[in-house]
C-alpha cells in the first residue's frame, strides 16, 4: 500500500497556490495563470499610462512635483506591485503550469488594494466637491479617471478574481493605514520645513491646510477619514473571510 503524501500547505491549512483536483475556481479565485497574466499585463499598461500622463513624461516639461502627492505615490506602489505579480505569474506558469494562482502575498495584495482605494475615496469624497466648487473644468478627465478610479478598480478586481481568499486578518485594516499615515507624516514635515507641493502651497490636500482649518480642524478631518477608510478595509476583510469560508465548505463536499 502506498503512503499518502501531504503537502506543507495542506498540513498547515493555508491556501495552496495549486487548485484542488484541477478546479479552476478553488480558494474563491480563478486558478488560471494565463488569464491572470493577460489581465495583469493590461493592468500594468493602464497604470503606466496614467502615471505617464499625470507626470507629463512625454512632453518637454515633465511635472516632477506630482511625486510629492499621495495619488502618484499610491499609483507607483501599484505599478511596482503589478510588475511583481507579473514576474511571479510568469515564473509559476513556467514551473507549475497553467492551473493555480500566483501572488507573493494575499495580505500584501490587500495592503496595496487598500492604499489605492484611499486615493479613489479621497478623490471622490474630498477633491471632486472642492474642484467643482472652484469651477475646475478638468474634473473626471481621462488622466484623472486613470489614476483615481480606473487603477483602484483594476487592483480590486485583481484581488477579487485572482487572489486566494481567507488570508485577511481582523488586524489588517489598521495595519494597512500605515502606508497613508507614513505619507501624512512626511507631507506635514515637508510642508513645515517650507517645502511646496505647488507654488505657494505647503500642503498637498485641502483637509491638511492647517492655516485654514487649524490643528483641531485638520485633526478632525484625519480622524473622520481614518474611520471611514478603516471601515472600507473591514468590508474587504469580511468579503475575504466569507469567500474563503465558502470555498472551504465547497471543497469538503
Amino acid at each position: 500500500m502506498s503512503k499518502a503524501v501531504i503537502s506543507p500547505s495542506t498540513a498547515s491549512g493555508l491556501p495552496d497556490s495549486e487548485p484542488a483536483r484541477g478546479s479552476l475556481f478553488s480558494h474563491a479565485a480563478v486558478n488560471s495563470r494565463p488569464v491572470a497574466l493577460v489581465y495583469r499585463l493590461i493592468t500594468l499598461a493602464v497604470i503606466l499610462t496614467g502615471v505617464i500622463r499625470h507626470a507629463n513624461l512625454l512632453t518637454g516639461d515633465p511635472s516632477w512635483t506630482t511625486v510629492l502627492f499621495y495619488t502618484m505615490v499610491s499609483n507607483l506602489i501599484c505599478l511596482a506591485w503589478v510588475l511583481l505579480l507579473i514576474v511571479r505569474t510568469v515564473r509559476d506558469l513556467r514551473q507549475s503550469g497553467p492551473l493555480g494562482t500566483s501572488t507573493p502575498s494575499a495580505r500584501g495584495s490587500g495592503a496595496v488594494m487598500f492604499a489605492i482605494t484611499v486615493t479613489m475615496l479621497i478623490y471622490l469624497i474630498v477633491l471632486v466637491p472642492t474642484r467643482f466648487a472652484d469651477g475646475d473644468a478638468e474634473i473626471f478627465s481621462l488622466t484623472d479617471n486613470l489614476i483615481h478610479i480606473i487603477t483602484p478598480v483594476l487592483l480590486i478586481i485583481d484581488w477579487l478574481v485572482f487572489v486566494p481568499k481567507g488570508s485577511f486578518r481582523w488586524i489588517d485594516p489598521p495595519l494597512w493605514t500605515l502606508i497613508p499615515y507614513a505619507y501624512l507624516t512626511w507631507a506635514f514635515a515637508y510642508g513645515a520645513l517650507g517645502g511646496e507641493f505647488t507654488p505657494g502651497q505647503t500642503y498637498p490636500y485641502p483637509f491638511m491646510d492647517v492655516d485654514a482649518l487649524g490643528i483641531a480642524g485638520v485633526t478632525q478631518w484625519i480622524i473622520a477619514l481614518t474611520i471611514a477608510l478603516v471601515a472600507v478595509g473591514y468590508v474587504f476583510v469580511i468579503i475575504d473571510r466569507a469567500l474563503g469560508s465558502l470555498a472551504r465548505r465547497i471543497a469538503r463536499r
